[in-house]
């Protein structure tokens, strides 16, 4: 069975509005359920989907409506929703994970910050010496 194309301007809307507008990331969603792990690529290779949108803005509340319909986590998200946990077990696995560059080259730690105080755990676990241990 081929699978249609998601039409583009419809990728970009929804990654540009996972910045901050939870209703119409619904909206677009309910229109087009495909967009969830869909990408944009903003030139250069800096892809991004919606979850990586809400992760570097602190938008727990769209990156969890998009997580609860089924959105694959990354290190980036986890870190901004405080998760320490995953973002532990991403580190084990592969440490050089600390140091990746999320969308827009924004990196891990930025991201923990933009969790605010649900993810002052994660932000202090990046900011020590042997973050990998």
């Amino acid at each position: 069975m081929e699978k249609k194309t998601i039409e583009p301007n419809l990728v970009s809307e929804f990654v540009g509005n996972a910045h901050g507008d939870l209703q119409r990331v619904k909206d677009l969603l309910e229109q087009e359920p495909a967009l969830l792990n869909a990408s944009w690529d903003w030139g250069g290779g800096d892809w991004e989907t919606a979850l990586g949108a809400a992760a570097h803005m602190g938008r727990a509340d769209i990156a969890l409506h998009l997580l609860e319909n089924g959105a694959r986590i990354d290190i980036f998200a986890a870190a901004m929703l405080g998760r320490l946990d995953i973002v532990k077990a991403i580190t084990a696995l592969q440490p050089g994970a600390l140091r990746a560059f999320g969308p827009h080259g924004i990196p891990l730690l930025a991201h923990a910050e933009a969790g605010g105080e649900v993810a002052a755990a994660v932000a202090q676990f990046l900011k020590a010496p042997n973050s990998s241990d």
